[in-house]
């Protein structure tokens, strides 16, 4: 792996040695500085740039959808600029322009998704009834792979799914795949900044992407050069099967995306956040032992054993489970200390399972969304960093409402948790007498 950096000339003269096509999927839209239009900019003049003088033959690059002449939006007309300044050394780019991508990690259908899974009842700025072109994240892929095959095509290629809907339209029929029953009323917004600061309360999508994805949804977004249908041999999908499988990868993978961060710097205590729809509570302690010895205390859990904090706690939950008709508390655990993929522990399942490093229980009670609870360890100086998140997708309105109507117990079980487990792990290394 070599690493560059776009606004780094020096770095990029090695990470663009021996390279004849570059893909150029850069966006800073979401860093700090507020001048993205700017940083963009001047990125793709640095990149392009170290592109000519390390002879690479075509710069491939994923830009926005939209007409050029009149843009009134900085998100799509910043798109369009990059393209343009790729090209300025000389070297041929091909620019796929997308509207809304389909997938999880797009903002825009981020946008959308939490807008649609938190608000049973919207009342919407008129920008809803734009029209847009989505496409699926598989299909802008396909194009991507598929460019490589064609080294001598260059210039402007407009990419879209195979329908072209409005925002309510796509809002609709996200909430009709999730079971959601949704209304949306469109009307006008006094002040413009209002709805990108109603996008920020209900929706994970910070205030400094939001105001420009929000000022862009009113520029419309359709395919009108269909050449890309015929240079390339991607037939793409309809919104419906797009998001059919973005959902689907959701369920799959989104644990393992959201918990793939690093324990490096993990600070001390409660942390509460959100990742692509997931919620999440975090918590983290260095341990005196090492990790084989903190993975045994975790996977001690349960059955018998009972939980270490708030253990009546766990057994009420278990028992209201039960009055809704789930499990319960019942079913215990197969070994007192032993664990494998797909063992019950009470109301959770066994996930995933690494020795010495990791525990996901996926739980199995009722509830309105799908909930984790993840424990991972790794060495750390004298001992190991120990990491303990609770994680929530919530169903609707009434499963966002659950987990902060739940947090005050978290407050309560979670941190005392972690510190039972800590204590236990070191404990165990005195009793051993590996720890004095």
């Amino acid at each position: 792996m070599v690493c560059g950096d776009v606004s780094d000339p020096t770095s990029l003269e090695t990470s663009l040695q021996g390279v004849t096509q570059a893909y150029y999927l850069v966006h800073a839209m979401g860093e700090d500085s507020p001048d993205f239009r700017g940083r963009d900019l001047r990125q793709a003049e640095t990149f392009a740039e170290a592109a000519a003088k390390a002879g690479v033959r075509r710069i491939i690059y994923l830009g926005g959808l939209g007409d050029s002449s009149g843009q009134r939006s900085d998100h799509l007309a910043s798109r369009h600029e990059v393209g343009t300044a790729l090209g300025s050394c000389g070297v041929p780019v091909l620019e796929f322009r997308a509207a809304v991508i389909v997938g999880s990690g797009s903002a825009s259908f981020e946008m959308i998704r939490h807008l649609t899974e938190r608000l049973p009842i919207m009342i919407t700025p008129r920008w809803v009834n734009t029209r847009c072109q989505p496409i699926g994240v598989r299909d802008v892929l396909a194009y991507l792979t598929e460019s490589l095959d064609h080294p001598e095509v260059s210039g402007i290629f407009e990419i879209g799914g195979q329908d072209v809907l409005d925002y309510r339209r796509m809002m609709l029929i996200y909430a009709e795949a999730r079971g959601l029953r949704r209304i949306i009323i469109p009307m006008k917004v006094p002040l413009p900044v209002l709805s990108v600061l109603w996008v920020d309360l209900v929706t994970p999508i910070p205030l400094q992407i939001a105001g420009p994805l929000v000022e862009g949804m009113g520029t419309e977004v359709v395919v009108q050069d269909p050449r890309a249908l015929q240079v390339f041999q991607v037939k793409p999908m309809t919104y419906r099967m797009a998001l059919a499988l973005a959902l689907q990868r959701m369920d799959e993978d989104a644990v393992e995306t959201t918990w793939a961060s690093s324990l490096a710097g993990e600070p001390e205590g409660r942390a509460l956040g959100s990742h692509e729809g997931m919620l999440l509570e975090r918590h983290s302690r260095h341990v005196k032992a090492p990790p084989q010895v903190v993975f045994e205390a975790f996977c001690a859990l349960g059955g018998d054993n009972g939980w270490p904090a708030g253990n009546w706690l766990w057994q009420i939950r278990g028992f209201l489970d039960r009055l809704l008709g789930g499990m319960g508390m019942r079913r215990g655990r197969r070994h007192p200390m032993k664990l494998r993929v797909g063992d019950p522990v009470d109301f959770w399942r066994v996930e995933a399972l690494e020795a010495d490093h990791l525990l996901r229980l996926r739980a199995e009670m009722r509830v309105n969304g799908h909930a984790w609870l993840q424990f991972m360890v790794k060495p750390e100086g004298n001992g190991s960093r120990l990491e303990q998140t609770a994680f929530f997708e919530p169903h609707g309105l009434l499963g966002l409402l659950y987990w902060y109507a739940s947090l005050p117990f978290h407050a309560f079980v979670f941190p005392a948790m972690i510190r039972a487990l800590k204590h236990r792990a070191e404990a165990s290394m005195r009793a051993s007498g590996q720890g004095r």
